[in-house]
């Protein structure tokens, strides 16, 4: 029984180094900073989060005091059992994960999920990658180099609406972070598998990819897109500042899917196969 354990947790590990090796191969993790700069450069790009500015930070503010005055007392107090000293720490990490699943998915559904769509299509059309734009909404003359301008009419809309599940599968990785230090990096890592496909659901939509396909396509690049998840999430856990991280995700999650484009590494929609069997 012990050797099947052992060699069990062998496969395991070697799989983890796989993932890991082809998580730095890919340079993902580059993306959300990539975002930051490009963002700070291209002003037209300002427009999508001035609209929503005060809302958001005064959601964020408020939830983040509450989480901080509510919940950090009684849940040092818990992972001081197991954690010892660093519950400290890992407690601040953990209300901070906390309140940022709370801030995204009320910011997300209800304040800010039209102007983060407004965001990563404007900056496709910034990268020349109008025509992919164009599948998903109405394009317009505009104003001579303004990518923002140039929205039109949403055809169509990717984020959906809150689900119990993700806040459900949250809970439930919460006890890892009675492990010390390994529990929480885990369990980051486990949020970020999550948060960088949801990156690009609506690149995936406007290439047409059905769940299928996007199932296999994430799979294939599940190590990268944990990557660029995990330093997001970290970026989007930085108080107040979470929310101007969540748009400069976005615009990096535009750029990786430009340059994915420019690479021609997608897989091709359901209209190109059509055409092909023809």
């Amino acid at each position: 029984m012990s050797e099947k354990v052992k060699q069990t947790a062998l496969e395991e590990a070697q799989r983890v180094r796989v993932l890991a090796t082809e998580a730095v191969q890919s340079r993902a993790y580059f993306y959300p900073l990539r975002g930051v700069p490009y963002f700070l450069t291209h002003r037209d790009l300002w427009k999508p989060l001035g609209s929503k500015i005060v809302p958001t930070m005064t959601l964020g503010l408020g939830i983040t005091t509450a989480m901080f005055l509510v919940t950090y007392v009684p849940q040092a107090a818990v992972l001081a059992l197991f954690n010892g000293p660093l519950a400290a720490l890992t407690t601040i990490l953990l209300v901070l994960s906390e309140s940022s699943t709370l801030i995204s998915v009320l910011s997300k559904n209800f304040l800010i999920d039209e102007v983060l769509i407004d965001t990563f299509d404007g900056t496709l059309i910034a990268r020349n990658k109008t025509v992919l734009v164009s599948d998903g909404r109405q394009i317009e003359a505009g104003n001579g180099s303004d990518p923002i301008s140039k929205l039109g009419k949403l055809i169509k809309k990717p984020f959906q609406r809150f689900t119990p599940t993700a806040v459900i599968r949250y809970f439930l990785y919460l006890p890892l972070n009675f492990i010390p230090v390994v529990g929480t990096v885990i369990f980051v890592a486990l949020q970020g598998r999550k948060t960088g496909p949801a990156a690009h659901a609506r690149y995936f939509q406007l290439k047409e990819m059905s769940k299928s396909e996007q199932s296999r396509y994430i799979e294939e690049k599940k190590a990268a897109y944990t990557a660029f998840g995990v330093v997001a999430l970290l970026l989007e856990m930085i108080p107040l500042a979470g929310i101007f991280f969540a748009f400069t995700n976005t615009v990096g999650a535009a750029l990786w899917a430009a340059d994915l484009e420019d690479s021609k590494s997608t897989a091709p929609n359901l209209r190109d196969q059509a055409k092909k069997a023809e």
